[in-house]
């Protein structure tokens, strides 16, 4: 298996560092690291440079970007990465093992939140939950996805939010996802930046209300 982690990233030069650094193990065992920046005003190119990744350029927007990273990707497995997210030990080899017979043809990590609140502890297991029951993953998650599945669905559909839900709901068609126990650790500080329940609740009526059929582009209004 060859797999390919595209990592969209925007003025990213706090975060980066972290990631790449948990990142180069599996570089060194030959995953393909590619780098897509949506226009960048800080640091982040440097770090990437510096860094030896694969650096593309893409309009902005998370669901450009990655489709970008995903379409010049030498990998027939492709893991869309947030920059605030690490992946577990040997996430490749795990992620090699869940598909390998192409009973399921994508799958997600189970989920920390790293942060203060102990609230976060319990957001994180019923973020675990919830995808188990509904075959529904998050970006927060590590999508993985056979590169043929991803291309026969047309790639994330270019909207500016729940472009991960989409995604989801359209593979979802092809095979159940594989849920790794495995867990990946992602940040807390959108949480903590808005208030933790005020997070809660926005996202609940942006789920809600993207199910009832409000346009992702409103709802991404409502969400900045």
């Amino acid at each position: 298996m060859k797999l390919s982690i595209v990592l969209p990233v925007l003025n990213e030069a706090e975060q980066l560092p972290e990631v790449l650094e948990c990142l180069r193990p599996a570089s060194e065992r030959g995953v393909e690291v590619i780098i897509v920046d949506g226009g960048s005003e800080d640091g982040t190119l440097t770090i990437a440079a510096r860094a030896g990744a694969h650096l593309v350029s893409s309009p902005k927007g998370r669901a450009r970007q990655m489709n970008a990273g995903a379409g010049i990707a030498a990998g027939d497995v492709l893991l869309f990465l947030h920059v605030d997210t690490v992946l577990p030990e040997h996430a490749d080899q795990l992620i090699e093992a869940a598909i390998c017979d192409r009973r399921r043809v994508w799958g997600r990590f189970d989920v920390d939140i790293r942060g203060r609140p102990w609230m976060l502890r319990v957001i994180a297991v019923l973020m675990n939950w919830r995808s188990r029951i509904t075959g529904i993953a998050t970006g927060d998650q590590a999508i993985f996805v056979v590169r043929s599945a991803f291309e026969s669905v047309g790639g994330f559909p270019d909207q500016p939010l729940m472009e991960d839900v989409e995604l989801c709901k359209r593979l979802r068609v092809l095979s159940p996802p594989a849920c790794l126990r495995a867990r990946a650790v992602t940040s807390g500080r959108r949480w903590e930046s808005r208030g933790v329940w005020r997070t809660i609740v926005l996202m609940w009526r942006l789920r809600w209300a993207y199910w009832r059929g409000v346009p992702a582009s409103v709802l991404a209004n409502l969400y900045k």
